[in-house]
């Protein structure tokens, strides 16, 4: 991962200046918070991947600014939902650091959530290409990034979740968003048809390999320093790939003994000790592994229709990563 972001790194440069600027207020309250939240930018995992995408899949090199426009988009759209998510979790760190709602409280967070989100379609508008189909794919993603997040949280409620909810909530909530990087970049450098949808349906597999890991965290001990606490999926009644693995597998009568144990977790958070031990018994993780290490090759196997390049390598070694990762 190292190795990509150094050789991106003009790239990541350009993408940041965009996002600077575009955050910029003479509202010393939102000015000062946006760069506070700007020092510590996390994994730029997005626009790494647009990028990537927009060198291996256009000619012209350096790519155009539309490039870096929707790249710096995709991640102040992302952060947008992350200042949301905070909000709907009750999440009091992000990071590591404490969440803007924790410190100036949950409408301050909604509001400075609902600015990045403004600015990222103020920078897809300002777009030389195509801005109109771009900014059509981003407002798709914004519904399916809402339908998401309320499908897990009606399915916390009922603990009935089952794989293609899980599908639906995690495309929705991840992989949506990756395929609207991948696609904008690939859009942005006039890219074919072909090449355009190829390069969306690797994003997409991509997303949900990378929200198995998210997932399958929640189950590991060892991963108790990736900036949440181990088993918090657990306690917010999310029903996630590695339980839906044992359970697939489990008798009816356990099953339903399980979800129940689930749904009753807000009065009795014992159950999530129970249920956790239920998944470490039955290979749950190991699985769940199975399941995203096949998304992964399955997204490696879409690069085909690209030429041979530095970049079309480095993508599927972002693949790889994303399996591998450790937080």
């Amino acid at each position: 991962m190292d190795e990509i972001k150094a050789y991106l790194q003009p790239g990541l440069e350009q993408v940041n200046v965009f996002i600077n600027m575009a955050l910029r207020s003479d509202i010393p309250l939102l000015d000062s918070t946006n760069r506070s939240l700007r020092e510590h930018p996390g994994k730029m995992m997005r626009p790494m991947l647009a990028l990537l995408v927009a060198d291996a899949a256009g000619e012209a090199a350096p790519p155009p600014e539309d490039t870096y426009r929707y790249a710096a988009a995709t991640e102040l759209l992302h952060n947008a939902t992350l200042l949301h998510d905070d909000v709907v979790d009750g999440a009091t760190e992000r990071r590591g650091l404490p969440t803007v709602a924790s410190i100036l409280g949950g409408s301050t967070a909604v509001l400075i959530g609902d600015y990045w989100l403004e600015k990222c379609l103020q920078l897809v508008l300002g777009a030389r290409r195509e801005a109109d189909r771009v900014l059509r794919l981003f407002a798709q993603t914004i519904g399916h990034l809402t339908e998401g997040e309320l499908l897990q949280m009606q399915k916390a409620s009922t603990a009935d979740t089952t794989q293609a909810d899980y599908l639906r909530i995690i495309y929705g909530k991840t992989a949506s968003l990756f395929e609207s990087a991948a696609m904008s970049a690939a859009i942005s450098v006039a890219a074919s048809e072909e090449l355009i949808r190829a390069m969306g349906d690797y994003a997409y597999l991509l997303g949900l390999a990378f929200q198995i890991k998210d997932d399958i965290f929640d189950y590991e001990e060892e991963a108790a320093d990736i900036g949440k606490p181990v088993g918090i999926d657990l306690m917010e009644q999310k029903i996630t790939q590695p339980l839906l693995c044992v359970l697939e597998k489990a008798s009816s009568a356990e099953q339903q003994e399980i979800r129940s144990l689930v749904k009753n977790i807000p009065d009795h958070p014992e159950n999530v000790d129970r249920v956790r031990a239920f998944v470490k018994e039955n290979d749950g993780v190991a699985l769940a592994k199975d399941v995203m290490d096949f998304y992964v090759e399955k997204a490696i196997s879409c690069l085909e229709s690209l030429p041979e390049s530095k970049e079309k390598l480095y993508l599927a070694k972002l693949a790889r990563f994303v399996g591998q990762r450790d937080k």
